[in-house]
């Protein structure tokens, strides 16, 4: 075809590229295809796991004792290392002895004093009877020396008992420890003068074993209850813990006590459990995070924490297709395991998930995909 302009004027501008291109005989050239989108995914597994719940507790010492001085005086001794494990009955502190024993000692004569005064009386009460039967002494005198018997008894009784009080006080001045435990920083130095006004010397706290104090909500107990209730319960709770570093501490322990009361400002019960502490691990007031198992397993499917994605509708997960094509599947969170995340709905095991490039595709897009090995 032959270009030419109509009625002998040209085309206006506008039309001039189209003509133009009208004219040409060559074809456009065309952009080539970009390559599908790179992703990683990883198949969905099946795992076994038991349920979990969670927790927030803090460690309580079984015993926990306070050392005190009972009697007055000038602290001697100090036989223990600050941080050091103690045994029971082991000596911790002294107090000076001066004038306890002397006390005692002071004691004793009276003692050997009262049983002269009440042999002397037993013969004058003697004497006195012998007489009487014999009618040859007064009944007066008689009277006079049983009354003197009676009161020398009840000087030694007196005395006797002032010996105690003494050597009781005595034995105060050697403090010993009441229980097995860890001791903590002495709080008098050896030369201080020390009472039972002056407060604690030291701290003994026990460790092994040692409990662990969580509150638990109603609603949970009542899960826990109706779980325990039905066909084919779990076996008695494993109780676990998570230290600060998330690492979860080597020993399980057991449920020991569910306190009587709620607490009002939080309607949560006090569990307590118990937990061997041979390592010295926990430590009486340390915060850490309880985890309670049930002994029955479930089957669950579990994927990484990282394909997860979350909008207005809730958590969702991208999947690559058998044709490559990108998909997104609706799920229900079961909740955390390591890195993992455990989904009770929404997955089947072996689906492919997109854990890397989630940023560059859509859903209904080819995609590149490469597998990686779960937990790689």
């Amino acid at each position: 075809m032959r270009c030419i302009s109509a009625g002998g004027r040209t085309f206006a501008l506008f039309g001039l590229a189209g003509a133009l291109a009208g004219c040409g005989d060559g074809k456009q050239a065309q952009a080539p295809a970009a390559p599908p989108p790179a992703v990683t995914v990883v198949k969905a597994v099946e795992e076994d796991i038991r349920p979990q719940y969670r927790f927030t507790g803090r460690v309580e010492a079984i015993y926990k004792v306070d050392l005190r001085a009972r009697v007055d005086g000038f602290l001697e001794k100090r036989l223990f290392i600050e941080g050091a494990d103690v045994k029971e009955g082991e000596l911790l502190f002294t107090i000076e002895k001066g004038q306890y024993q002397a006390a005692v000692d002071e004691a004793k004569a009276g003692i050997v004093t009262a049983e002269a005064a009440l042999k002397l009386a037993d013969i004058e009460f003697s004497r006195q009877s012998e007489l009487v039967l014999k009618n040859v002494g007064a009944q007066a005198r008689l009277d006079e020396a049983t009354a003197k018997q009676g009161e020398a008894r009840g000087t030694l009784l007196q005395q006797k008992a002032t010996l105690e009080r003494a050597q009781l006080n005595l034995s105060y001045t050697d403090i010993r420890a009441p229980i097995a435990g860890r001791i903590g920083r002495a709080n008098f130095a050896v030369g201080n003068f020390v009472g039972p006004s002056s407060g604690s010397l030291a701290t003994i706290v026990s460790q092994d074993p040692i409990y662990v104090g969580f509150p638990v909500t109603q609603r949970e107990i009542l899960a826990y209850r109706a779980e325990q209730s039905s066909p084919g319960a779990p076996a008695e709770v494993v109780v676990y813990l998570q230290l600060a570093d998330g690492s979860r501490y080597k020993h399980a322990g057991k449920i020991n006590f569910l306190d009587v009361t709620v607490s009002q400002g939080t309607d949560t019960v006090l569990v307590r459990a118990s937990f061997p502490n041979p390592e010295r691990t926990l430590v009486d007031g340390q915060l850490v995070a309880v985890v309670l198992e049930s002994g029955k397993p479930q089957i669950v499917v579990v994927v990484p924490g990282q394909s997860l994605q979350l909008d207005q509708t809730g958590a969702f997960v991208l999947v690559v297709d058998n044709e490559n094509k990108v998909q997104v599947r609706r799920v229900e969170l079961g909740g955390p395991r390591g890195t993992n995340m455990v989904l009770r709905k929404g997955l089947n095991v072996g689906e492919r998930v997109v854990t890397e490039g989630i940023q560059r595709i859509r859903p209904g897009l080819v995609v590149n995909a490469t597998e990686a090995k779960p937990g790689a």
